[in-house]
C-alpha cells in the first residue's frame, strides 16, 4: 500500500470516533433542510393550482366554450397535484424499478414478460487496499487486489401465465482453470420453477435462495450501500446461501411471506462433494449450493415481512434442520447437530434517507461431536471449537445529497455502518474461544448513482477484533444492474 494510502487509513482511524457522533447531527441538517425546501416547493405548487382552478372557473362561465383549454388547463392541475402528493410523502433515493417476490428488480424481470425469454443481469469489480499493519503494529501480510468480483446472467422464461422457470448463471473472479490456474468458479445460484396461483398463494420447487437477511435475496449492487456486503451477513448468514427445495410464497397486502423445505447444511465435512462443514469462524462451509448435496437431513426456512406504512419495513426469518447427514463421530456417536437461525430486521426509507437494521443468532446443538468429527477431518485443529451460539448484528444510514436539490435523478449518498459479530459467542466448557472471531467494523463510505442501475462506491473499514489482528482497508467497486 502506498505512504500516502496509509496516511489517509491512519487519519481516518484517528478521526472516526468524531464523525459518528456528528452523522446523525449532520443527517438531521440535511433533513431539516430538505422538508424547508419541499415546504416551499409546495406553496409555490398550491399557488399556481389556484390559479389554474380560477382559469377553469373563468373559462367555463356563461356564453365561453372552450372545451380543449379547460382540458390543457385540468391536466396540469393533474400534474401539479401529483407532483405535490410526491413531496409529501417524501420521495426516496433513486433505485431501479421494485423487485418481485422478494427478488431484486435484474433477478425479477421474467415475471414482467407476456410470454417467453427474459434476460437481465449485474456485475460488480471491486479493489481493495489494505493497511501494511494490523490493529497490534505488527505487519498485515495481505496483498492489495481488483477482481472482476461477478458477473451475473439472470436466464428465465415464462411458459405461459401460471408456470415460469427463473434461474442466476454467476461468474466469479473473471475465470476459472485448473491447478494453478483455478482462480474462479461458474455457479448456479438459483433455478426454480414457480407455480402461479395468485398474488397470495404461489409455489416454487428447485434450487431457491434461503429468504434470510437482506443481501441474500437482494444482493446486486446498486440496490445496497457498501463496496462489498456486510460482514455479519457473510459469517452469520453465510450469503450467498441456496438450497434445493420446495415450498410456497406471496403477498398479502402489507405482508410479504416465503417458506420451504429444503436439504439441510451439513456440519461434518465429507457428507457431499462440496461441504467442509462448520469451523470455529462459522456456518458458511456447511452449504452444498445444490451440488451433490448430502439428503439425509432436510430443513424448514421461512421469512414474513410487514410494511405498515410506506417506507417502512419490519420482517424477520428462520432456518432450522439437523446438519449431521448421517454422519457420527469417530467413536461411533450419531450426529444430530441441530442448527436454528433467525434473524430480525429493519428498514426505512424517507426523503433520501436509507436505513438498514439487522440481528441475527445461531444456535447449534451436538458442538461436542461435531468437534470431534471435524477435528478428526482435519477441518479443525485440536482445541478449536464449532461455536454453540453465534451472533451478528449491524446498522447503517445513508442519506442522498441530491434530494436536497432539484436533479433527482443521480443519487450520492454518503453512508455509514456499525457491525458486530462473534462466531463463538458461546462454546463448549472446557475449550477457549479465539478472540480474532469477535469482530467490530465500522464503515464509512460514499455511493454515486449517475442513473439508477449504475453505482460507483468507495468506503473505508476500520476492523477490529478481540485479538488485535483485524486490517483496516479502503475499498472502491463499480456495481451495474440490467
Amino acid at each position: 500500500m502506498s505512504l500516502s494510502v496509509c496516511h489517509l487509513l491512519r487519519f481516518i482511524r484517528r478521526k472516526i470516533g468524531l464523525q459518528i457522533f456528528l452523522l446523525p447531527l449532520l443527517l438531521a441538517i440535511a433533513l431539516s433542510a430538505t422538508l424547508a425546501q419541499d415546504s416551499v416547493r409546495i406553496e409555490d405548487l398550491e399557488r399556481r393550482m389556484r390559479d389554474l382552478e380560477q382559469q377553469v372557473q373563468a373559462l367555463g362561465g356563461p356564453g365561453t366554450a372552450a372545451p380543449e383549454q379547460i382540458a390543457e388547463i385540468r391536466r396540469q392541475i393533474d400534474v401539479l397535484t401529483r407532483e405535490i402528493e410526491n413531496l409529501k410523502l417524501g420521495e426516496a433515493a433513486p433505485a431501479p424499478e421494485r423487485g418481485a417476490y422478494g427478488l431484486g428488480p435484474a433477478a425479477s424481470k421474467v415475471y414482467g414478460v407476456r410470454r417467453g425469454v427474459s434476460l437481465g443481469g449485474y456485475g460488480e469489480l471491486l479493489y481493495e487496499n489494505f493497511d501494511g499493519s494490523d490493529a497490534s503494529g505488527a505487519p498485515s501480510g495481505r496483498e492489495d487486489k481488483i477482481d472482476l468480483l461477478r458477473l451475473v446472467l439472470y436466464f428465465g422464461y415464462k411458459f405461459n401465465d401460471r408456470i415460469l422457470f427463473n434461474s442466476e448463471l454467476e461468474f466469479e473472479h473473471a475465470t476459472t482453470g485448473e491447478g494453478a490456474e483455478e482462480k474462479g468458479e461458474v455457479s448456479v445460484e438459483f433455478a426454480y420453477l414457480d407455480f402461479l396461483h395468485s398474488d397470495e398463494f404461489n409455489a416454487r420447487a428447485g434450487l431457491v435462495l434461503v429468504p434470510v437477511g437482506f443481501i441474500n435475496e437482494l444482493h446486486e449492487p446498486p440496490i445496497f450501500l457498501g463496496a462489498r456486503r456486510p460482514f455479519v451477513e457473510q459469517r452469520i448468514l453465510p450469503t450467498t446461501w441456496r438450497e434445493i427445495g420446495f415450498g410456497v410464497f406471496g403477498d398479502a397486502g402489507p405482508v410479504t411471506y416465503r417458506a420451504y423445505v429444503v436439504s439441510s447444511l451439513a456440519s461434518v465435512g465429507g457428507t457431499s462433494s462440496q461441504a467442509e462443514g462448520f469451523t470455529d469462524q462459522g456456518i458458511r462451509g456447511g452449504r452444498a449450493s445444490g451440488s451433490q448435496a448430502a439428503a439425509e437431513d432436510f430443513a424448514l426456512t421461512g421469512r414474513l415481512d410487514f410494511r405498515p406504512v410506506g417506507g417502512l419495513l419490519l420482517g424477520a426469518s428462520f432456518f432450522t434442520g439437523d446438519t449431521g447427514q448421517g454422519r457420527a463421530t469417530p467413536t461411533g456417536e450419531r450426529i444430530d447437530g441441530r442448527t436454528t437461525l433467525w434473524d430480525a430486521h429493519a428498514e426505512f426509507r424517507f426523503r433520501g434517507i436509507e436505513a438498514r437494521a439487522l440481528y441475527a443468532r445461531t444456535s447449534i446443538g451436538d458442538v461436542a461431536r461435531i468437534n470431534a468429527a471435524q477435528t478428526a477431518a482435519g477441518v479443525l485443529v485440536a482445541g478449536d471449537s464449532v461455536g454453540e451460539r453465534q451472533v451478528g448484528a449491524y446498522a447503517e444510514v445513508g442519506f442522498d445529497v441530491m434530494s436536497l436539490t432539484q436533479k433527482r435523478d443521480q443519487a450520492l449518498v454518503p453512508y455509514v455502518r456499525w457491525e458486530r459479530y462473534d462466531t463463538q459467542e458461546r462454546i463448549p466448557a472446557g475449550l477457549a474461544a479465539d478472540p480474532a472471531n469477535d469482530v467490530r467494523v465500522t464503515t464509512f463510505g460514499v455511493a454515486w448513482k449517475p442513473i439508477v442501475n449504475v453505482a460507483l462506491k468507495a468506503d473505508f473499514n476500520r476492523i477490529e477484533n478481540e485479538a488485535r489482528t483485524g486490517v483496516d482497508q479502503l475499498n472502491v467497486a463499480l456495481g451495474f444492474l440490467f
